[in-house]
């Protein structure tokens, strides 16, 4: 029989949490030092921004296309069983490119098909993750502990960066692959033993019968719910504008920092500790300060910041290797407090049983303009400069800011936290 309790009577939330995010956050250091090799290799091997920014297109592919289906069968399925199958899948997926480059038989096609399948799977844990973090963590605690993920992140990005630099010129591809499953293995550990609550369906109190809706129902009332939030879904569309030369944009650094600033794995490594040290003093600040009692507020406001660091990496001169590196350091610290207050906001104010499809519709929202910009920012980069994505960003992301606050929607977004509330009856937490 299942286990009832609520959130609020776990007295050892933190162990159970956080012993499940360090497990997690060892698997994320082990694919992010494969994506720098990978993403290196691919540099060294064609030199072309198109193939690093088809390397990109591919990787976010599930997300743009399957985003909305992916959250909508993570809220109909056991959220522990998703991360367990992820994660096994993902080091599986890495098993098998291993075993291409220790025979010599790998082609950039096989490193696309396994950055397509480690994406997808990764699609399924992540938004697992984020909506299990509502029912793991008290409501008071969430915008600290979206700041400490926001430390995890620039700190692995702080070790994953000279690290990754490190193993392509001392290990084999191969055995760089291995340590991604073996890290892979100490975040399925966790799951095995720790049970994660699980939302049960909110009754629908028009019906006379209990009757069980289809994944096709309640991918439908998902968009229902982010079309009824003009405010969430004005900022997916922002998102859009912005991420369409963003994300091309640092897709490409690794090729800028190579034929730019004539630098190697190293320097590309310096650049994204730099991203990685600014996100985690961001982290830091914002799990210390909680920012400004208007949670969007802080996001608005670290927008402009990101804006200007952005606008520095792409002022900077080809001997200025070091202005890069300052851009990159605002940059991170600004993404830091621009997400961690809006990740906030939707997991206090959105039922549990519904912040998969939430997430993951703002997630494919917010990237589905972007493999436009790469199939764009690729071939034009490859003929002009990489800096002109870095420059109209920058400009867009200030731009972008001055609009959201003049949107009452957007101001007032955390209004909707009172209407999800009225929503939201009769939820019972259970351990499946």
């Amino acid at each position: 029989m299942a286990t009832q309790f609520s959130i609020k009577d776990g007295k050892n939330w933190k162990s159970r949490f956080f012993t499940i995010w360090g497990g997690q956050a060892l698997s994320i250091l082990g694919s992010q030092l494969v994506q720098f090799a990978l993403i290196w290799y691919l540099t060294i091997k064609t030199g072309s921004a198109t193939v690093l920014a088809t390397a990109s297109l591919v990787g976010m592919l599930p997300n743009v296309v399957l985003g909305p289906f992916i959250g909508t069968l993570v809220d109909r399925w056991n959220r522990r069983k998703i991360m367990l199958l992820a994660d096994t899948t993902i080091s599986l997926a890495t098993v098998s490119l291993a075993i291409l480059f220790s025979l010599g038989a790998e082609t950039i096609w096989h490193i696309y098909v396994v950055m397509f399948i480690r994406s997808l799977a990764g699609g399924f844990h992540s938004n697992a993750m984020n909506a299990s973090t509502s029912l793991l963590v008290p409501v008071e605690n969430l915008t600290r502990v979206q700041g400490i993920n926001q430390m995890l992140n620039g700190g692995l990005n702080i070790i994953s960066a000279p690290m990754g630099a490190l193993l392509v010129e001392f290990l084999s591809m191969q055995a760089i692959l291995a340590i991604d499953v073996v890290t892979a293995m100490l975040a399925i550990i966790p799951l095995i033993f720790i049970q994660i609550p699980q939302p049960s369906k909110l009754l629908d109190c028009s019906a006379e019968k209990d009757v069980k809706s289809t994944v096709w129902q309640d991918m439908k009332a998902g968009l229902k719910y982010v079309i009824s939030w003009p405010g969430l879904l004005i900022i997916g569309l922002m998102t859009i504008v912005i991420n369409f030369t963003i994300f091309p944009a640092f897709s490409l650094l690794p090729l800028m920092v190579k034929e730019f600033f004539g630098g190697n794995a190293i320097q590309l490594g310096w650049v994204q500790s730099a991203m990685g040290i600014g996100i985690f003093s961001g982290g830091a600040l914002l799990g210390i300060w909680g920012g400004f009692k208007r949670k969007i507020f802080t996001s608005l406001s670290a927008l402009v910041g990101l804006g200007i660091g952005i606008l520095i990496v792409a002022l900077a001169h080809s001997n200025a290797l070091y202005m890069a590196i300052i851009g990159a350091y605002i940059t991170g610290a600004m993404i830091s407090m621009i997400m961690g207050p809006f990740y906030a906001i939707i997991q206090s104010s959105v039922e549990p049983e519904m912040q998969a499809r939430v997430f993951a519709f703002m997630s494919s929202v917010g990237t589905a303009m972007v493999p436009v910009g790469l199939m764009i920012a690729g071939p034009i980069s490859d003929h002009f400069s990489i800096q002109s994505w870095f420059l109209m960003g920058g400009f867009i992301c200030i731009l972008m800011t001055i609009v959201a606050m003049s949107i009452p929607s957007v101001v007032n977004l955390e209004n909707k936290k009172e209407e999800t509330k009225k929503a939201a009856t009769n939820i019972v937490f259970e351990i499946n």
